[in-house]
């Protein structure tokens, strides 16, 4: 068992108390020749787990190497996206990953000039050509954020692939009126789309359970990440004052910061014996996964989650910056991903290799049916309480 694993091997019992996210890639990229691109994954990939690699291709269908490929060029989309973007200048709409390909693929206005299109290119990315910049979509996602919203709307995003903001709709709403009224006032804000989907999003705090939990209360969530000073987690899980527990119910700290809805984010402060260290938790499925850095992946990008009641689960990021409106009240700059998760899973780590990505904040469906999950990033969370995240 993972617990007793890690107790005689004398790691960190805080690790234990909660769910971790694995991740399943920082973004590695290949060349564009086919021969410098196995290289260049095989050395990319080398310090991929063999447990992340074999969750990749459980859960994407892959093969170990297609998965060590899909990890060197996530690894290379990330590191020149910043350059990608600050090429396109103003003409910048939007930018993800293409796992088709292999590539950052980097939207621009049709009215980019020549230079500027060469210049994206340059940096290593492929280039499409959009009506709308960026800056359009992001300032008509903000009108949205100000516009109230009922439940049948789960929450909307910038999509840059589509060059709209997505606004999704829970299927058996579609017809209410005060969901019909939001989606009108939305389409008269800019560029807008509408999706549905099946559930509308809960948070993953559960009751009391078995498992490795932390424990607020009766409630059970998941750690995501060790800063110096103790860990992030989800800010719907405790109030700040609020004493937790671990897994066997001795005292670990307090929450020191917390914020939910609007944000969902928190952080507790370690002591009474138990430490950090930088690592998520395999469960016993995959192998612990070390924490180097906090590197955002893209959209499009893989990324994997582990959590205290349904341990490793991988998926794909799918949108940023999403606004996600839950019962409480809507959260903001949240990233929608294609993972699954249950009660329980809140606060848990979500990593993409070995970079930190966020905590678990919630979703819909489950891990039986499928669904998607959304997390908090973590730069936002450090720089909020201005933590350091715990690295090897």
């Amino acid at each position: 068992m993972r617990r007793t694993r890690l107790q005689h091997a004398g790691l960190a019992v805080l690790l234990m108390l909660g769910s971790w996210t694995a991740a399943g890639t920082l973004p590695a990229a290949a060349n564009d020749s086919s021969t410098s691109a196995d290289s260049s994954a095989s050395a990319e990939a080398a310090s991929a787990s063999p447990g992340l690699l074999q969750a990749m291709q459980r859960d994407f269908g892959l093969s170990k190497a297609e998965a060590e490929a899909r990890l060197a060029a996530e690894r290379k989309a990330t590191a020149l996206a910043p350059a990608a973007r600050r090429a396109a200048g103003a003409a910048f709409g939007g930018s993800w990953f293409d796992a088709g390909n292999r590539k950052l693929t980097v939207a621009v206005t049709s009215d980019a000039a020549p230079s500027t299109v060469r210049a994206v290119r340059a940096t290593g990315a492929r280039v499409r050509t959009v009506e709308h910049s960026a800056r359009q979509l992001d300032t008509t996602k903000a009108h949205l954020d100000r516009l109230p919203a009922p439940a049948g709307v789960s929450g909307w995003s910038v999509d840059p692939a589509a060059n709209t903001v997505m606004v999704n709709v829970v299927e058996d709403e579609r017809a209410d009126n005060d969901v019909q009224r939001f989606v009108a006032r939305a389409r008269e804000a800019g560029p807008v789309t509408v999706r549905t989907v099946r559930g509308a999003p809960r948070t993953f705090a559960a009751g009391t359970v078995g498992g490795d939990p932390y424990y607020t209360g009766n409630v059970r969530c998941s750690i995501g990440f060790s800063v110096h000073g103790g860990f992030v987690t989800a800010g719907h899980c405790g109030q700040p004052g609020a004493g937790v527990s671990g897994w066997d119910r001795t005292y670990i700290g307090t929450f020191q910061g917390s914020s939910f809805p609007d944000n969902d984010y928190a952080w507790v402060s370690v002591g009474s014996g138990w430490w950090t260290v930088p690592v998520v938790l395999g469960w016993g499925t995959v192998s612990d996964q070390l924490v180097r850095g906090s590197a955002e992946a893209p959209v499009g990008a893989s990324i994997c989650r582990s959590g205290s009641t349904t341990h490793w689960h991988c998926g794909t990021v799918l949108a940023k910056n999403e606004t996600v409106n839950y019962s409480q009240g809507a959260v903001h700059q949240m990233t929608k991903t294609s993972v699954c998760a249950e009660p329980g899973d809140s606060g848990g780590s979500f990593i993409s290799g070995d970079q930190a990505q966020g905590v678990t904040s919630g979703g819909w469906g489950n891990c039986s049916g499928g669904g998607e999950t959304w997390f908090q990033p973590v730069n936002e969370i450090l720089n909020r309480y201005g933590l350091t995240l715990h690295t090897a």
